[in-house]
Formats: structure tokens, C-alpha cells, sequence
């Protein structure tokens, strides 16, 4: 009976999007085909805060997701490779540009053979889509499956060797996107953030109770209406350029690297403004990861053993379900030292992972 009103739903929702039936217009199938992306101004001269590599070629590519925003991305691919390669879309942290960390991990993995790409989410850095500064649980998830999309249709990549890494809040995302795009063989979350449930609940769920999160919904619909009255966005503001003796020391790791020539780039919100305050809303009230224990293919968390944030992998590592699951904890790390340190960074153990599962 379940199964009946299953295919039931399937078959409604098929006529409602006009692909069952026969109902879908031929004209219609050619519009995927005829899109037009944004023209982006993309920075030529190499602007990451990591040195280039001689392993690899670089190069700049657009793509687009399904809201229509043109996404932008470093391409790194291994000099002289030959045949259809296995490939891995990476993004993140949270707030950051592709020539922060992400890019970083992209260039290091490709040296080790696999065709990579970092991209900008969408309303961020290189990419388009206005305003500017917006995060959204469902557009950021579906970036990474947009970036499926890209490396599933390049002549140079094996589709079905194709995986994702997301670093931070985007370590949260990617493993979302796992849990819905079955085209992704193998997700690396790494040091990451459940953003929904921080926003929601606050770190460590302190603040997990109805009154707190209607109180901070009160606010931030009141900036709503001061937005639309001044024509503009208010950003929430990035990190401070200095942090307060009594500050967390993970906000004073961040401030180490977001604020300073480690890592500091003009075009990262995390250096600067932040993101746009009500982009808070969806993110309390749209949970993501719900489906996490549904994921069948591989999935890699790894964290460091002193980060702030450990608690979000281990949390979700519970949820997994299967042999092809893997939970690294990095000793002596804490958050930030997987943005960039060397010597914590488990390259090793993140190129076997996805030699075993993009094979």
C-alpha cells in the first residue's frame, strides 16, 4: 500500500513539473540546453593565498545551478594527464573565497592525480547572483550538485568517478548534497559545521529552546523590513580585526587567519563583511542532514581532536550507516589548523579514501 501511494506521489509530481506522462513539450527539453550563463569578471593573475603549483595546469571555469546562477571555479588538472580522470568539487569554509582553503586542498589533490575544482558559492566571491552575501542551506547544497553536474559533462572526467569535499560549513553542505545526489561516489567533510543547527540551537545547543530562537526570528524579520525600506542588505559583519583578550580562542584562530596575510582576501566575507544578517533565517528553520543516515555512498569526516566543532562530525558519524563511513580525528588540531597547516592536513588519508571509492 505504502509503495502504491509512493509511485502515486511520484507520478503527481512528475505531471506537476511536466516531465510524466508525455505531457513535457519538446520545446521545453531544449532550454537546459540553450542557457545562457552570467559573463563573470574573473581575476587573471594567480590572487590565492597559496603558492602555485608546477604539478598541475590552472585554469578558470563557469558553470551554472539550477536557480540559475553562474557559479565560478579554479580548475586544476595534472600536467599530461590523459583519458577520463576521476574528479572532486570542493568549497568552503563558510564565508571564505576559493583562494582561501578550498583551493588550497583542490591544487594538493589534483598534484595527487585527480582533476579537481573549487568553486565560489553562489552570491559569493567570483560567482554571480544578487544580492550579494546570501547563504542559503538549499542553494549552497545544490551548488555542490551543480558542480556534479559540470564534472559529470566534461570529456575529461569519468562521471561515475566523480566526488565532493566541503570544508567548515560547506563540510555540512557537502554531505547534504550526498545524501541527495546519488551521482556522488565519495563526500570528505572536513572540520565541519552543521550551520542550520549552530544558527539554530547555538554552539553546543546552549540555546536550544523556542523563546530564544523566536526572539532571534523577531529580529531578524524587523531587518527584513528595514532592508526593503533602505533598498539594501544589511551585512551581519565578518570577523573583528582584532579579537578580545576574553574571546573564545576559536574566534581568536579565526581572526588569525581571516584577518591576517595567513589568510586574508579581499574578496572572502569571513575577511570582510560577512554575509547578509537575514540569510540567519532559513538557517534556523531549515535543518539540513536529516537524511544523512540514508547515504549509501562513501563518506569521510574528518576533524581535528582539539576543534571547537568536533562535536558536529562526531554527531553525524552517528547517523551513518555502512562499512564505506570513516571518522578521522586529527590529533592536536583544532578548527583552523585544517584550513591551512600542513602538518595536520591528512592528505594521505584523504587521497586513499577517495583512490578506494572513485575507482
Amino acid at each position: 500500500m505504502r509503495y502504491r501511494l509512493f509511485k502515486a506521489c511520484t507520478l503527481m509530481l512528475a505531471v506537476f513539473c511536466g516531465t510524466g506522462c508525455g505531457m513535457q513539450k519538446n520545446n521545453e527539453s531544449d532550454i537546459m540546453g540553450k542557457f545562457i550563463e552570467e559573463k563573470l569578471i574573473l581575476a587573471q593573475e594567480w590572487d590565492k593565498v597559496f603558492p602555485q603549483s608546477d604539478k598541475v595546469d590552472h585554469s578558470k571555469v563557469t558553470f551554472h545551478n539550477r536557480y540559475g546562477v553562474t557559479l565560478a571555479a579554479d580548475l586544476y588538472v595534472p600536467k599530461n594527464a590523459e583519458g577520463r580522470l576521476p574528479a572532486i568539487a570542493m568549497s568552503g569554509p563558510y564565508g571564505a573565497v576559493k583562494e582561501q582553503v578550498s583551493g588550497r586542498y583542490a591544487q594538493a589533490l589534483a598534484e595527487r592525480g585527480f582533476l579537481t575544482i573549487a568553486f565560489d558559492p553562489s552570491f559569493t566571491g567570483e560567482s554571480g547572483g544578487e544580492p550579494r552575501g546570501v547563504s542559503s542551506p538549499d542553494i549552497n547544497t545544490e551548488d555542490f550538485c551543480a558542480a556534479v553536474d559540470y564534472l559529470s559533462t566534461r570529456p575529461d572526467v569519468d562521471p561515475e568517478r566523480v566526488g565532493i569535499l566541503g570544508v567548515c560549513g560547506f563540510g555540512g553542505f557537502a554531505v547534504n548534497a550526498a545524501a541527495m545526489d546519488t551521482r556522488i561516489k565519495a563526500a570528505v567533510a572536513v572540520t565541519m559545521y552543521d550551520m542550520t543547527r549552530v544558527t539554530a540551537n547555538g554552539y553546543f545547543d546552549e540555546a536550544d529552546n523556542a523563546d530564544a530562537r523566536h526572539e532571534m526570528k523577531k529580529q531578524l524579520n524587523a531587518q527584513r523590513t528595514e532592508d526593503y525600506r533602505n533598498g539594501s542588505y544589511a551585512h551581519a559583519g565578518g570577523n573583528p580585526e582584532a579579537a578580545p583578550d576574553d574571546a573564545p580562542q576559536f574566534l581568536k584562530d579565526y581572526v588569525a587567519f581571516y584577518k591576517t596575510s595567513r589568510g586574508y582576501h579581499p574578496r572572502s566575507l569571513g575577511s570582510n563583511e560577512g554575509f547578509t544578517k537575514t540569510s540567519a533565517l532559513p538557517l534556523i528553520n531549515m535543518p539540513i542532514l536529516a537524511r544523512a543516515g540514508e547515504i549509501r555512498s562513501a563518506v569521510m569526516l574528518v576533524h581535528g581532536e582539539n576543534a571547537h566543532s568536533r562535536y558536529f562530525s562526531e554527531d553525524v558519524f552517528k547517523k551513518l550507516m555502512g562499512d564505506n563511513k570513516v571518522l578521522l580525528i586529527v590529533p592536536g588540531a583544532v578548527h583552523t589548523d585544517l584550513y591551512d597547516n600542513l602538518d595536520k592536513i591528512p592528505f594521505d588519508e584523504i587521497e586513499r579514501f577517495y583512490d578506494e571509492y572513485l575507482k
